[in-house]
C-alpha cells in the first residue's frame, strides 16, 4: 500500500468521493447581521484629525468613518503554520446602522472562497480596524493568502489596532486590556452567556466531525459582538481624545498625555498632564509637565511647575533637586540652589519604615550636590 492509499484509508473515503465533495463546494457560508444606528452613537462623527492624533496612521484626505472596515477572525488555534481562520467577520457603518458580514469555512476546501470574500470586502474600504490584528489577524490572513497562492495586497490598508491604543490608555489603571474586560469596565456593556474565545477552536473541530450547525451559533454570535464592540470602542476613545477634560480617572488622562507626547502633540499632552495633577497621578503628571517644558527650552515654565509641586507637597525630593539645578545652572543663584538642596536633605532624613536602594542612592546624590554647592559658594 502506497502513501496515497494509506491516506485514503485513514480518511475513510475514496479519492473519487473526495473529488466529488470538492466539486460540490462552490462557496463558503455567508451570514449577515444588521444592527440599529442607536447602538453606535457618535460613530459617524469620528474625524480624521482625531484618529490621526490617536494612532499616527496615514489616513486618506477624504476620510469617512463609513469607510472603516472592522474585522475579526475565529481560528483553529493560537498560531503556527497550521492555523486557519475558519470564520472571518467584517463590519461597517451604513446610513441606517451597522452591518456585519461573516464568512464561514464549512471545511478546508472552502478556504479559497472565504479568502476571496475577505479580499473583496477589504477592497471596498479605506481603513482597517482590528483588536490585536497587527500581531495576529493580519499576519494570519497574509499567510493564508500566500498558502493559497492568492494576492495579499488587499491587506495593505491603514490599520488601526485597538489593542495597542487601549493598552496605552488604560493599562496603567486596568492592567489587562482584553476586549471583554474593556466592554465591561470602559463601555459598561458586560456580555451575558458569551462563549469564551478559548473554546472556539474545539467547537469548530467538533462541528467538522458532526456537521451540527447549532455548535457554531455561539461562535457566530461571539464574533459578531466582537466586531460591533470595535466600532463602539473606537468611537469612545475618539471622544476621550477630543474631550480629555471629561475623563474621570487621573491614570487615564495621564496615560493619554504620555501617548500624545510621543506623537508630538505637545500642547495637547500638557493639557492632559495639567488635568491629571489633582488626582492620584499628580506627582508623575507634574514631573512629566515640567520635563516637557524643559525639553522645549521653556525653563521658566518648568521651574514654575516644580515650585507648585513644592507648595503642594507633591513629588518628594524631586522638585527640590530640579529647582536647585535650575537656580544653579540657569539663574546662577548658588545660595538659592544650596537652600533647596538643604531642604531636600532634610526631607530625605525623615524616618521611614523601610529604605530601598533607590532612596539611598538619592541621598548620596543629593549629599554630593550639597557638598559641591558649598564649595562653589566659598569660591564666589
Amino acid at each position: 500500500m502506497n502513501l496515497r492509499d494509506k491516506l485514503r484509508a485513514v480518511g475513510g473515503s475514496s479519492g473519487k468521493q473526495q473529488n466529488e465533495q470538492r466539486q460540490a463546494t462552490t462557496d463558503c457560508r455567508h451570514f449577515a447581521v444588521y444592527r440599529d444606528a442607536e447602538e453606535f452613537p457618535g460613530a459617524s462623527e469620528v474625524t480624521r484629525d482625531t484618529l490621526a492624533m490617536m494612532t499616527g496612521a496615514e489616513l486618506p484626505e477624504n476620510f469617512d468613518p463609513k469607510r472603516i472596515l472592522y474585522l475579526d477572525t475565529e481560528t483553529t488555534g493560537l498560531g503556527g503554520s497550521g492555523t486557519v481562520a475558519f470564520l472571518v467577520g467584517m463590519g461597517f457603518l451604513t446610513d441606517s446602522g451597522f452591518e456585519v458580514h461573516q464568512f464561514l469555512m464549512r471545511d478546508y476546501p472552502e478556504e479559497p472562497y472565504l479568502l476571496r470574500h475577505v479580499a473583496g470586502g477589504l477592497g471596498k474600504f479605506d481603513v482597517l480596524c482590528t483588536f490585536n490584528g497587527a500581531t495576529f489577524d493580519v499576519p494570519l490572513l497574509e499567510t493564508r493568502f500566500l498558502m493559497n497562492r492568492m494576492d495579499r495586497s488587499c491587506l495593505d490598508l491603514p490599520h488601526i489596532d485597538l489593542l495597542q491604543l487601549c493598552r496605552r490608555l488604560w493599562r496603567l489603571r486596568l492592567g489587562r486590556c482584553n476586549l471583554g474586560r474593556l466592554e465591561e469596565i470602559i463601555l459598561g456593556r458586560p456580555r451575558v452567556d458569551d462563549l469564551p474565545g478559548s473554546e472556539v477552536p474545539q467547537r469548530y473541530f467538533t462541528y467538522l466531525k458532526t456537521r451540527q450547525d447549532s455548535l457554531l451559533e455561539d461562535v457566530l454570535a461571539h464574533n459578531a459582538q466582537d466586531i460591533a464592540s470595535l466600532c463602539v470602542l473606537l468611537t469612545h476613545m475618539s471622544e476621550m481624545y477630543l474631550h480629555p477634560e471629561r475623563i474621570r480617572f487621573s491614570e487615564d488622562v495621564y496615560s493619554m498625555g504620555r501617548a500624545l507626547e510621543k506623537r508630538q502633540y505637545t500642547e495637547r499632552a500638557r493639557l492632559c498632564y495639567r488635568l491629571a495633577r489633582p488626582g492620584r497621578m499628580g506627582d508623575a503628571a507634574g514631573e512629566a509637565l515640567a520635563h516637557s517644558y524643559r525639553r522645549a527650552g521653556e525653563r521658566e515654565e518648568a521651574a514654575a511647575v516644580w515650585r507648585e509641586m513644592i507648595e503642594q507637597r507633591r513629588g518628594g525630593v524631586k522638585p527640590y533637586v530640579e529647582l536647585a539645578k535650575y537656580h544653579e545652572h540657569i539663574r546662577r543663584d548658588i545660595p538659592a540652589a544650596l537652600e533647596l538642596t538643604e531642604k531636600a536633605l532634610a526631607l530625605l532624613s525623615e524616618i521611614t519604615l523601610r529604605e530601598d536602594v533607590t532612596v539611598q542612592e538619592t541621598k548620596n546624590e543629593v549629599q554630593y550636590r550639597y557638598q559641591r554647592l558649598k564649595r562653589k559658594l566659598k569660591e564666589l
